[in-house]
């Protein structure tokens, strides 16, 4: 593998030199102003490129939201494609989270905290198997995130939800004990009693 290229004393990484960090990596303040032409992740102060969504994905994704918007109660509140701090070199964007709004400035906030953040959903598809099965899950298990979805789609088109809780002693996370994985529904009580139709999320 190649020694990574960098670019000492780069203040704000450029459409041209964003490929090259410096040694210890980018701040989010020195690349949150891209225009990129794709949508990206800031992974160890490395830009990282998101893959491309399939239709069936953003409709299961919005759904997730909107099922949980019309379910949540205070102080809770829910956005899609939001980047979440966790320090100034890792800033992921989950498909779904939720996330308590309180003692945040709404208008000047850039990304959620991630101490704030109470579930995150993640919607698998094929660029991101790794990710949301492994590397996210662990990250946000390891800053006791409570609560972690994954969702999948089966052959027969199906969704998988599976469900996971925050073990907080060892910052990692364990399968639901009731109903680890959900087919047809969700139903369930935390981080708030939500019941989604998952048949509904890929029905036309």
């Amino acid at each position: 593998m190649g020694a990574v290229m960098t670019t000492p004393g780069q203040e704000r990484a450029t459409e041209d030199t964003w490929m090259f960090p410096p040694a210890d990596g980018w701040t989010f303040d020195q690349v949150k102003h891209l225009e990129l032409p794709f949508d990206w992740e800031l992974v160890d102060g490395v830009i990282v490129a998101r893959g491309q969504t399939k239709l069936w994905h953003n409709h299961v994704r919005d759904g997730i939201a909107d099922a949980l918007k019309a379910a949540r109660i205070e102080p809770y509140t829910v956005v899609t494609e939001q980047c979440v701090m966790f320090d100034d070199r890792n800033t992921p964007k989950p498909d779904v989270i939720a996330y308590d709004p309180r003692k945040l400035n709404f208008f000047e906030q850039e990304c959620v905290p991630v101490a704030n953040v109470a579930l995150v959903v993640e919607v698998v598809s094929p660029g991101s198997r790794q990710d949301d099965r492994v590397r996210k899950p662990a990250l946000f298990a390891e800053a006791k995130v409570p609560c972690y979805w994954r969702v999948e789609l089966e052959r027969d088109h199906q969704l998988a939800m599976h469900e996971y809780w925050l073990n907080a002693d060892t910052r990692s996370y364990f399968p639901a004990p009731m109903h680890p994985v959900h087919h047809g529904k969700l139903i369930t009580e935390v981080p708030f009693p939500v019941e989604i139709d998952l048949e509904a999320l890929v029905g036309f």
